[in-house]
């Protein structure tokens, strides 16, 4: 999760988040050589006390200013088009999560096993404790395995939400009538924190999100010990 007086992103807990990560680098890199590069021809043309007739006209300079930005943005898009495909397809789900948002909680199923759902509410303020954060952690975390592909499926009962998990990179609407879906990975085991990104009313900011990313026979063993 992000941290105080963090300046960059949170790490990537999923490839997606990792490929995320290096294309705003990318692309960080790409703004800072145009910038330095436009600073310093206007530096040059306010300190430059010399005048030609020649440079009423440059067909070369002309030709050159069109044609890089074209080559420029090609090495912004072919990443940015690359990483949008990734995000959009969905590789062969291990399991699938249905998340159901509502005022002001969120409901989830286990589609892959018989009556396993439940409701996770924010923990709150008066009954935090020194291991959990204040306005992130819920009664009931969502408990996932590592290194499996999972597919997301999110809609709503009320109004309009949110399902988001920064480090993850995953943030999918819940409309009312509709389901979307996504798929992750988690690749490695922790506590990932992620709240309710649509203002969905008064206790918009009191539906936060908890996974627990555990190993494959951890997630069996929880699994069977709610299935008794």
């Amino acid at each position: 999760m992000t941290t105080w007086l963090n300046m960059s992103l949170q790490d990537g807990a999923s490839p997606i988040m990792e490929q995320l990560i290096f294309f705003h680098d990318h692309t960080l890199m790409i703004m800072l050589m145009i910038i330095t590069t436009v600073m310093y021809m206007m530096t040059t043309l306010l300190w430059n006390k010399h005048t030609s007739r020649f440079m009423l006209e440059g067909q070369l300079i002309e030709t050159t200013w069109t044609i890089a930005p074209a080559i420029i943005l090609v090495f912004i898009a072919m990443p940015s088009l690359r990483l949008l495909y990734l995000m959009d397809e969905i590789h062969n789900p291990t399991m699938t999560l249905k998340a159901v948002g509502h005022q002001w909680y969120w409901s989830y199923e286990y589609s892959d096993f018989t009556k396993l759902e439940f409701d996770s509410y924010m923990i709150p303020q008066e009954e935090n404790q020194a291991s959990t954060f204040r306005l992130l952690d819920t009664d009931n975390r969502i408990v996932l395995p590592m290194n499996s592909p999972i597919r997301l499926v999110v809609t709503a009962a009320d109004v309009l939400h949110s399902w988001t998990i920064p480090s993850l990179g995953v943030k999918t609407d819940a409309t009312p009538g509709r389901l979307n879906q996504t798929s992750f990975s988690i690749n490695h085991p922790g506590i990932l924190y992620g709240q309710c990104s649509e203002i969905c009313g008064a206790n918009h900011s009191f539906m936060p999100i908890t996974i627990e990313s555990v190993s494959a026979n951890n997630f069996i063993n929880w699994v069977s010990s709610l299935s008794e």
